[in-house]
């Protein structure tokens, strides 16, 4: 597996899709593993070249001391098209992982278009996560054994018909994320991060096409977030998915897999 440095920090990349083919990157929302858009890369890697990256302190990628800031995770984005040799991307983030693609796109020329999924711009308009869905994501009785507290963390983020149809892929899920997730003390580096961001100012600077992407029943980062982020990129598309959660892109692949592959189709 390829990997690129950014001061010293290991970033490591998988890459699959045509050569010359236009390059679509994924970016991970907090403590997220790549493998979180198995579905998406799947849906277009056979018309565009692909890249999925663990970001730092998830994964492959080494994890330095933090706290991190977005500004540095998107730095880390640009080292990585550095070393694959990419010149124009279309860049997929969900959560944090739309923050860093908002930045990356205010920071550098190579966006050829964002889809920004379940994320905010920051700042002081924003709806803040509520402390209910807070005290669930980053605590757990006592009694849990590790997978137990990764389904129990991850609840509020799906929706609980989902959850409770979906066994198999929920158990494979907590596989994949014991394997590559971030650590906890990771986690809370990069939550410093996503409580720092604030572009919402600048969004009018963001002058490529967006797709924004958002569940009218995220409990993690309320809809209203999506609606200012859209609001304020002047070339948006806003689409709400009704009575969908946090991972849009996991409850709702195909739906999600649709609109970003017409999105690309168009831009």
């Amino acid at each position: 597996m390829p990997d690129a440095h950014n001061d010293g920090v290991r970033l490591a990349y998988e890459r699959e899709g045509p050569d010359d083919a236009e390059t679509v990157v994924f970016v991970e929302g907090l403590g997220y593993g790549r493998w979180m858009w198995r579905w998406q890369r799947r849906a277009v890697a056979d018309d565009y070249d692909t890249i999925l990256w663990d970001n730092r302190g998830t994964g492959e990628s080494s994890e330095p001391e933090g706290p991190y800031t977005v500004e540095q995770m998107a730095s880390d984005l640009a080292e990585v098209l550095d070393d694959a040799g990419v010149d124009s991307a279309h860049v997929v983030g969900a959560s944090m992982g739309g923050m860093i693609a908002q930045q990356f796109a205010l920071d550098d020329d190579r966006v050829a278009s964002l889809t920004l999924m379940c994320t905010s711009p920051g700042g002081p308009e924003e709806v803040p996560t509520p402390e209910t869905t807070v005290q669930r994501m980053y605590g757990e009785p006592g009694d849990m054994d590790e997978r137990e507290a990764i389904r129990y963390k991850m609840a509020p983020a799906l929706t609980d018909e989902f959850a409770e149809e979906n066994e198999d892929l929920l158990s494979r899920i907590v596989d994949w994320r014991l394997d590559s997730d971030a650590s906890d003390r990771a986690r809370q580096w990069q939550g410093a991060a996503v409580e720092d961001f604030d572009v919402h100012d600048r969004l009018g600077e963001i002058q490529i096409p967006a797709l924004v992407l958002h569940g009218t029943a995220d409990r993690v980062v309320p809809i209203q977030n999506g609606e200012l982020l859209a609001e304020g990129l002047p070339d948006a598309e806003f689409v709400s998915l009704e009575g969908g959660p946090h991972l849009i892109f996991v409850e709702r692949r195909d739906e999600v897999n649709r609109l970003l592959t017409e999105f690309l189709e168009d831009v």
